[in-house]
């Protein structure tokens, strides 16, 4: 369909153009051709109508001969051929439209007949004008295409980035899970079988919520709460919690999994090479106009190299990257007794830009 029939207010704007025109030309006739000021007036404003709405079909031949694609001789004799047959049937009308015009006995004779050389330049100039214009709206029509075509990509780039990123997390966790029942089953077959019973549970509810684009923050709490639940068993008294969660922040969109990495990391990394253990704080809270999440946990300075391949946090920087670009960040800060890893989202797009993977 023709872009100025798809809306109504531009096919308004479009015939008032050429309103605008046929008041030019009745101007013209009036002085130039000397023909009767009324009688102008009545011919020339629908004549000029009826040149827009031929001039509506150009559209179609514009499409078929984009510029930069067609040969210059082609567009040009098509172009030719195309306005001097429109501009011979705009000229026939008029004529028909100037007698029906006619009083019975009127005759304006010379007057009517020497219009004719202003119609003919009146109609080249109003043809050549709407085939310029509707090259300017093809030009733009097929810019606009462009940029939502690469929006389109973009969108699905993303998503396929996610995607993976989000694939990536299951088999981490699971072997990391796996290593921690091994540990168990040589000295604790009861709290062995007790963590298999927790991970069952785990897994269930973490593929469940792992559907999801996006979950509240407390739904992510839970999870990394059963997370640690899961591993007192096999570290006791050793590993202790405490999450302080701000109520007006419970409600805000986070991706599936999310602080899950960095718990286990706190965990794995840090609680576990200390002989006393320690304590795992997570934090939540509004600040400005942006959610801040904090995990912390102690470490010991004389820890052995990790053998882990650092999935867990560069996952999360991958994704908070992908999700909210600039707008949000992801801190590490790392000394010899202490881990604490801080995270910005924006707290108005936090859910707005996870629906847009969607």
């Amino acid at each position: 369909m023709h872009p100025i029939l798809k809306r109504r207010s531009r096919l308004v704007l479009y015939l008032a153009v050429w309103i605008v025109f046929g008041l030019l030309l009745t101007v013209v006739f009036i002085f130039g051709g000397r023909a009767p000021p009324l009688w102008s007036l009545y011919f020339a404003v629908p004549m000029a109508m009826l040149l827009g709405m031929q001039s509506l079909s150009y559209w179609y031949l514009v499409q078929s001969m984009p510029p930069g694609e067609t040969p210059i001789v082609r567009m040009v004799i098509s172009w030719v051929a195309a306005g001097l047959a429109s501009l011979v049937a705009w000229l026939v009308l008029g004529y028909l439209w100037a007698q029906y015009l006619l009083e019975p006995g009127e005759n304006y004779g010379d007057e009517t007949y020497g219009i004719l050389g202003l119609m003919i330049f009146a109609g080249a100039i109003g043809i050549s004008l709407a085939v310029l214009g509707h090259y300017l709206v093809g030009a733009f029509e097929r810019s606009r295409n462009a940029e939502r075509r690469a929006l389109e990509l973009q969108v699905l780039a993303r998503e396929a980035e996610l995607k993976s990123l989000r694939a990536q997390l299951d088999p981490h966790f699971l072997f990391n899970s796996l290593n921690s029942v091994a540990a168990l089953i040589g000295n604790d077959t009861a709290a062995a079988r007790q963590m298999c019973f927790l991970m069952a549970q785990f897994f269930r509810k973490s593929l469940t919520l792992g559907r999801e684009q996006a979950i509240p923050l407390s739904e992510e709490v839970g999870l990394a709460q059963t997370f640690l639940a899961i591993e007192r068993v096999r570290f006791g008294e050793r590993l202790r919690s405490r999450f302080d969660i701000a109520e007006d922040v419970r409600d805000v969109s986070v991706p599936p999994l999310f602080l899950q990495p960095l718990v286990e990391n706190a965990v794995h990394h840090g609680v576990a090479h200390l002989l006393e253990g320690g304590e795992v704080c997570v934090t939540a809270r509004r600040r400005e106009g942006f959610v801040e999440l904090i995990v912390e946990n102690p470490c010991d300075p004389d820890r052995p190299p990790s053998r882990g391949t650092g999935v867990g946090l560069v996952n999360v920087r991958s994704r908070v990257e992908t999700l909210c670009g600039h707008r949000a960040s992801v801190d590490v800060n790392a000394t010899d007794e202490n881990f604490r890893v801080s995270i910005l989202l924006p707290y108005t797009g936090a859910a707005a830009a996870l629906r847009a993977t969607a």
